[in-house]
């Protein structure tokens, strides 16, 4: 959807179709404040029936009647119209938000895995859930309930004027001030709190996301939220920012409220000025009832007003926030895709660096990773691994030089081509709370049940299967369904089995695995990497020591590469890494303790 404005214009542009519906619920909305108004000049026509028969007019019960069945139904109509509106508007308030969250989410699946890093489900799931309610609030309630008191308000300084203008000039002018006291509440620096209180809410919001996936950790050290830094000062700059434009608002609020409510303060001193100057005091009295009931019921509209210009201001930063995930610039698409020979991985003097950031995550990077053999990338954390990898299904693109598969340029390969060449095995997989079927046909989703049995088989998960009543058809994460840390990694490995795709990277896949665990992994890779381009990232020296080649990674420089036994007698950074790794290997606890 091509974009042309911002605020509440922008947020129009999602209504789609149902745009004449809105138009017609404003309509519907400004004719019932029309019928809604007329019980007031009801009540006082028999109020001033009332106030004839006490000076001496024999009274009107049938006037009274008439005016009274009158009143309930113009009431009647206009809660109807009203009903209408509020009908017509919801309609399109709930295609308005559809339309909103199905633009979000199809333009959140073009951006590349390296956006998600930026920009974390916590923050995302806010703006786009919670903006999107907000723009559906003010378009179902308010937009209508705005025209509403649009008519209200013109009705009503037409009344105040016709029926005696001495006495409606100072009320207009006490509401004058009204209005002013409300736009300085809601100028641009409320608009700039809006901007601020919304961005701790996002923040608040992934940590909270953050701490709940980290609270087995938290129960198990007997820490409390006072020892989640991130979490505590998320709350505490949220309750900052709430309590600070709270206060800045007192003075402003309780000003505004105290005028719009005192309008007999008004009225009193203005009947007895008018009332001695008079000629005709029985009249004057008569129309004077006319604003001791209408007056209240002005008061309802300028805080009814004030609330929705509140409610506008929510609707235009939400907006502002989804468009500020629309307008993220997804990875440029090649016009004429090109097709590699074979599945050869190299990279050309690439340089990246990750945003906001003084230096290079890789540098100079040059290596090629031939089909049918394993190469695997060792150095400390920190050092470019994950990044190396993370660069060849394109999570990101080079800043300089060239990552290429099979000669061909990555950027000049069809994105949906590119991610059928690669599978990715990451270090800490997902699982779907969905059938193991569904998680390991993920994938490949055309595949059948007994493709993704035989990929299940490959990868060792027979005796995940044979733990479980349902088999292959059990539910991940219902009635106390949960998998280990290894057992999840194999079936993340049978679901790239099943992909069949010839690029595989595996970024630390036994990370999580105890010993007799890794065995299986160890195991399932041999059906998974058989004659494909494997590039594997291990912390482990022991997993990449039959590797064909090793490439050995330092601060994002590639400083050393040969295989596990050139690299030993070479007496290098592999070498230093590879004896502290064996020292490891055979520590173990003494028998006896030696006090200092």
């Amino acid at each position: 959807m091509k974009q042309k404005s911002g605020g509440i214009k922008r947020l129009m542009e999602f209504t789609g179709k149902h745009r004449g519906l809105l138009a017609a619920s404003r309509i519907l909305s400004g004719i019932s404040s029309v019928f809604i108004l007329g019980p007031f000049l009801c009540v006082y026509f028999a109020a001033r029936e009332l106030v004839a028969f006490f000076t001496g007019t024999p009274l009107d019960t049938q006037g009274l009647v008439r005016c009274g069945v009158l009143a309930l139904i113009l009431e009647l109509i206009g809660l109807v119209l009203y009903f209408a509106a509020l009908l017509c508007s919801h309609v399109v308030a709930f295609y308005t938000e559809k339309n909103l969250k199905m633009t979000a989410l199809r333009h959140l699946a073009k951006m590349p895995m390296g956006y998600f890093d930026a920009n974390p489900s916590g923050k995302l799931r806010k703006i786009i859930d919670e903006n999107s309610f907000q723009t559906e609030t003010f378009i179902a309630h308010q937009l209508p309930d705005l025209v509403g008191a649009q008519v209200t308000m013109v009705i009503s300084l037409i009344l105040m004027l016709a029926f005696d203008w001495r006495v409606g000039v100072p009320l207009l002018l006490l509401f004058g001030i009204g209005f002013f006291l409300q736009g300085s509440l809601m100028g641009k620096d409320g608009m700039k709190f809006m901007q601020t209180y919304q961005d701790s809410l996002e923040t608040m919001n992934h940590e909270a996301v953050e701490y709940i996936r980290g609270i087995s950790v938290v129960k198990v050290f007997g820490q409390t939220v006072q020892s989640i830094t991130k979490f505590n000062d998320a709350i505490k700059s949220y309750r900052k920012f709430a309590l600070a434009y709270t206060m800045s608002c007192k003075k402003g609020m309780v000003a505004f409220n105290s005028v719009v409510n005192s309008s007999f303060l008004v009225l009193v001193p203005t009947a007895l000025i008018v009332g001695l100057v008079s000629a005709n005091l029985a009249g004057f009295m008569q129309s004077f009832l006319f604003y001791l009931i209408f007056s209240p019921a002005c008061a309802v509209m300028l805080n009814k007003i004030m609330y929705m210009t509140s409610y506008k201001m929510q609707a235009e930063e939400s907006m502002r926030r989804i468009d500020m995930i629309l307008k993220a610039e997804p990875q440029a698409e090649t016009i004429s895709p090109k097709h590699p020979k074979n599945y050869d991985v190299s990279f050309e003097d690439v340089t990246f660096a990750y945003d906001n950031t003084d230096h290079p995550a890789v540098s100079h990077l040059n290596f090629t990773a031939k089909a049918g053999i394993t190469t695997a990338l060792v150095g400390h954390s920190g050092s470019g691994k994950s990044t190396t990898a993370s660069l060849i299904p394109r999570f990101y693109d080079a800043q300089e030089g060239t990552v290429k598969i099979g000669g061909v340029d990555i950027r000049e390969i069809a994105h949906a081509d590119l991610m059928k060449m690669v599978a990715f095995v990451f270090q800490a997989p997902k699982l779907f709370k969905d059938s193991l079927l569904e998680n390991i046909r993920a994938g490949r989703p055309t595949a059948t049940r007994e493709e993704v049995l035989e990929a299940a088989h490959l990868a060792q998960c027979d005796d995940i299967l044979a733990k479980f009543s349902d088999g292959i058809d059990t539910v991940v994460g219902s009635k106390g369904v949960y998998l280990s840390g290894g057992e999840t990694q194999r079936i993340a490995i049978a679901r790239a089995i099943l992909k069949d795709a010839p690029i595989v990277v595996l970024d630390e896949a036994t990370a999580y695995a105890d010993p007799e665990n890794e065995q299986q992994i160890q195991q399932a890779f041999e059906g998974l990497v058989k004659g494909k381009t494997v590039i594997m990232i291990a912390h482990r020296l022991s997993t990449v020591q039959n590797a064909d080649l090793i490439l050995v990674m330092k601060s994002g420089e590639l400083v050393e590469s040969g295989t596990h036994d050139t690299l030993v007698k070479r007496n290098g950074e592999y070498a230093r890494m590879w004896a502290n790794y064996t020292k490891t290997t055979k520590w173990h606890i003494g028998n006896e303790v030696k006090v200092c």
